[in-house]
């Protein structure tokens, strides 16, 4: 009955190899496949179901408008959807965080946004090069692969990928090297022979790069260096932002404030396709139609996207309830890394995972959770950590649980040096 899935769809495809279930129904932090099997999520759609599956906060009202026959697809036509949305975001996030940025609706995904801030970057500098970091992952169009490390991805873009130059992310050389000393050599040497880039592109959290995450400091002495060279600073949260380092947006813990800023994933709150630019009211050049697309106005998921502002980030509490789920989760990660020699946590908030010593053991964990009935993936140029993204949403008895299903999986796979481990 499945061979469908061999027999039609392109060889590209890749999480249902891993994952081969053939999943049915989903909600809040479970999934179950045709045959009745369920299983934990902690991998939430890459990141794009935060606030867990078919969440009914949010399958209320997108139900409602569904059926009142309003707008659905409108290009970038003014809707009621579209003005709530835009109203809610401005007075819940960006006014309480003092961010005064236009919004752009690129497109619905996240290489949309990338690639949307790298042309607008480009515009108003007058500059092409761009800079980006080692172990980057940004998208999978041509702009956005320009900027990624991964070589595997690069490759399949079949030309050369050009204006972009790699420099080390923090703690590349393991905190012996002042990270922006070239950089700033060069920036000031007319005769370096380097051109000033147009902007920085940068991920606060490396999701699937192996979540490597940057210190706060180290995000302000690149914001410092960016603002005195007059270069602008792209942070994509497409995957690290709403809520899943804890704050709304990744970047606040540093206190830097971005030139341009890509969401998407989990903006729409429901997993429906939807992303956003967001830039400095100055930077705001576009000549209308001059970047645009036909699936930028998406009205279902403006509807859930207001409904989960207006659910979860009205205030503190939800906030602070995350707080304590990434408490929980990390006491835990740190316990299970504990156990194995050499392993050690990564990562920040709910975007976090544990790298061991034997590049072929996150794999093998993920494969054995799986078995287990939890959702694991893994991340890094050779996959060699085992990344857990679990829903903001998540009770505490099934983080527990599935944090007992990943000892497991870990004892079994590469065995432990302690009798106990947690959540087991």
């Amino acid at each position: 009955m499945n061979d469908i899935f061999e027999t039609l769809e392109s060889d590209v495809r890749g999480y249902c190899r891993t994952w081969p279930a053939v999943f049915a129904h989903a909600s809040g932090s479970t999934m179950t496949a045709e045959d009745g099997s369920e299983y934990l999520d902690f991998f939430s759609g890459a990141g794009a179901l935060n606030y867990g599956h078919n969440n009914p906060e949010l399958l209320r009202p997108l139900l409602d408008y569904l059926a009142s026959g309003a707008v659905v697809h409108s290009l970038d036509m003014k809707t009621p959807a579209k003005r709530r949305f835009l109203e809610t975001f401005q007075r819940l996030i960006l006014e309480p965080r003092n961010l005064d940025y236009k919004v752009m609706f690129p497109g619905p995904t996240g290489t949309n946004t990338v690639e949307a801030a790298l042309k607008l970057a480009r515009k108003v500098t007058g500059r092409q090069h761009v800079l980006s970091f080692t172990n980057a992952f940004h998208g999978m169009t041509l702009g956005a692969l320009s900027v990624t490390g991964n070589s595997m991805k690069r490759a399949g873009a079949g030309i050369p990928l050009t204006n972009s130059s790699k420099i080390p992310y923090d703690d590349y050389f393991n905190g012996e090297t002042d990270d922006f000393m070239w950089l700033e050599r060069v920036l000031e040497d007319s005769g370096s022979g380097v051109d000033k880039p147009a902007a920085v592109i940068v991920e606060t959290v490396q999701g699937e790069g192996g979540l490597k995450a940057a210190r706060a400091g180290w995000l302000r002495g690149l914001s410092d260096l960016c603002k005195k060279h007059q270069i602008l600073l792209i942070v994509d949260d497409v995957q690290a932002g709403c809520g899943r380092t804890g704050t709304f947006f990744s970047f606040e813990e540093s206190g830097i404030e971005p030139d341009i800023v890509c969401l998407s994933k989990s903006i729409s709150g429901f997993g429906l396709p939807m992303a956003l630019t967001l830039f400095r009211r100055d930077l705001d050049a576009w000549s209308p139609g001059e970047h645009n697309g036909t699936f930028r106005g998406h009205n279902p998921a403006f509807v859930t996207a207001t409904a989960a502002l207006e659910r979860y980030w009205a205030d503190d509490d939800f906030q602070n309830d995350v707080a304590g789920t990434i408490a929980a989760l990390h006491r835990g990660l740190d316990a299970i890394a504990g156990s194995v020699e050499g392993a050690s946590v990564r990562g920040r908030g709910l975007l976090a995972g544990i790298v061991f010593p034997d590049v072929d053991a996150a794999g093998e964990v993920a494969a054995e959770a799986y078995r287990r009935g939890l959702l694991v993936e893994t991340s890094g140029p050779s996959d060699e950590v085992l990344k857990v993204m679990p829903a903001l949403t998540i009770g505490h008895a099934d983080l527990e649980r599935g944090l007992g299903i990943l000892a497991e999986s870990v004892r079994a796979v590469v065995g432990s040096r302690t009798p106990a481990l947690a959540g087991a």
